[in-house]
């Protein structure tokens, strides 16, 4: 097979050779080969739409329940307290009662999932520090669905099952953590179950953390373990306070906008690699803005019912949640939350109608807002599962002066992919000043692509594409010089 393809043609501009290019993906999965692009008539159609969500997918969505998630919140609120250091024995109350009721709904879930799915606490001590006054005992609970095709690469949606009061110390008041985060919580649940009856390449992984409230212990301990054994994470996502569609403080209800926070360059890059993104003006392409982009592609209203809004920051200001601890990993994570967080009213201590305990934010709790970010959550997990992986050790190659070949072309290359139902790839560009990839070109089954697209100009990222036409997220390159 011929792996190193010349596309391009020296006459034509470069937006009509991006153009005649993308048309050659649209509607239909790539060749084995890819032929030659051939200039057209700028101004051309873009290939950059994913395939179009499968039936089975909406069926699933169409399956997500707000009553069960109801449910799920009013009961994790009837803990008490589930303070990270409340009690881990008694029956009825603090954390350690929570944990178990969660662990026993994990466990039902998995008995429907034919053996695929397998639930386990993961449990350590978490010396003083940081808001943690005395060696405590934290518990994570995860439901593992390993992949059929690609096992090795994983999935992963958490939500923290600890809550708290103003005084993060405080672990004997009443903190029923409705919005904060039995929100969260409720989609990981229901996730699973809907998942748990389906099959899919990718390994997909539903937690529960704990430690969240006292410095993202739980999720830390986690992302570790997962790293120390070797785990290819590929995509994660955080539901931390996803229940609320108004703020309740005088401004307009946003019932249809879901927030994504995504950082630029990772966490985890070396001063190289920082230096190295900031001098090709990739600050905006770290691996967790890749999977913001994929979010919003397969994950949009028609299907959903809600608008992502993606913000290009880690976190909201001097706030984390559990994907920063992936994101130390060097894992591409991102954190959802609902369009406008009230503080008071999530850290508010119980309150009491009707005789029944309630609080923090249950009273303002929207279920049916829940239950459309289960659904963002759902297809995007789906999509990724689904697909391909994201293309590995991707590599641009740049010649130093005094040689000045290729200054005008664009080489680049990438690892094979293993999946046996893969098409081939595209190499997808966008303006410096786009926040989007707006193009892509079909480059067949190859391993490497000379462009006669000067490098300078765009950037560039490259993405997986199986026979059924399912896209990976894109894979942004490093600069190699040659």
């Amino acid at each position: 097979m011929e792996n190193n393809h010349v596309l391009g043609s020296k006459g034509s501009t470069r937006r009509a050779f991006l153009s005649a290019s993308a048309i050659t993906a649209v509607g239909a999965p790539l060749l084995a080969h890819a032929a030659p692009a051939v200039a057209a008539t700028a101004g051309a159609g873009s290939a950059l739409a994913q395939r179009a969500p499968d039936n089975d997918l909406r069926a699933m969505l169409r399956e997500v329940d707000p009553d069960r998630i109801h449910a799920i919140v009013l009961r994790l609120t009837q803990f008490g307290t589930r303070h990270t250091a409340s009690s881990q024995a008694d029956p009825v109350r603090g954390i350690g009662a929570a944990t178990a009721w969660v662990f026993a709904q994990m466990q039902a879930i998995a008995a429907t999932s034919s053996g695929r799915m397998t639930v386990q606490k993961q449990t350590f001590v978490q010396p003083v520090s940081s808001r943690i006054p005395v060696p405590t005992t934290i518990t994570n609970v995860i439901a593992t669905m390993k992949g059929t095709a690609s096992p090795e690469r994983f999935y992963v949606v958490t939500g923290h099952l600890d809550s708290r009061v103003t005084d993060v110390l405080d672990f004997t008041s009443d903190a029923p953590g409705a919005d904060d985060d039995a929100s969260g919580v409720a989609v990981v649940l229901e996730l699973a179950r809907l998942f748990a009856t389906h099959q899919f390449p990718g390994t997909l992984v539903f937690a529960t953390v704990a430690g969240e409230e006292q410095g993202l212990y739980g999720s830390t301990f986690m992302a570790q373990q997962m790293n120390a054994a070797g785990n290819d994470v590929q995509g994660m996502f955080s539901n931390d306070i996803v229940g609320a569609s108004q703020a309740w403080d005088g401004t307009k209800p946003d019932p249809q906008t879901l927030r994504l926070f995504v950082e630029g360059i990772p966490t985890a890059a070396t001063p190289a690699e920082i230096a190295t993104m900031q001098s090709v003006g990739g600050e905006n392409d770290g691996v967790s803005r890749q999977l913001g982009r994929f979010a919003e592609e397969v994950a949009p209203f028609s299907l959903t019912g809600m608008n992502i809004r993606v913000i290009w920051r880690r976190d909201r200001y001097l706030r984390a949640s559990d994907h920063v601890s992936f994101q130390g990993q060097g894992y591409p994570a991102a954190r959802f939350t609902e369009p406008r967080e009230n503080f008071n009213h999530e850290h508010q201590n119980t309150q009491v109608v009707n005789g029944v305990q309630l609080g923090d934010l249950i009273q303002f709790v929207d279920f049916d807002y829940i239950a459309r970010v289960a659904k963002v959550n759902g297809a995007t997990l789906w999509s990724l599962a689904t697909a391909p992986g994201t293309p590995k050790n991707v590599l641009i190659h740049a010649t130093a002066p005094p040689n000045f070949s290729g200054i005008n072309t664009t080489t680049l290359t990438w690892n094979a992919n293993p999946e046996s139902n893969l098409a081939g790839y595209e190499v997808v560009t966008r303006e410096t000043t786009s926040p989007d990839w707006t193009d892509a070109i079909n480059v067949g089954d190859v391993t490497t692509v000379t462009l006669d697209i000067a490098k300078d100009n765009v950037q560039f990222g490259l993405r997986a594409v199986d026979l059924a036409g399912n896209r990976s997220p894109v894979a942004f390159p490093q600069v190699v010089t040659t």
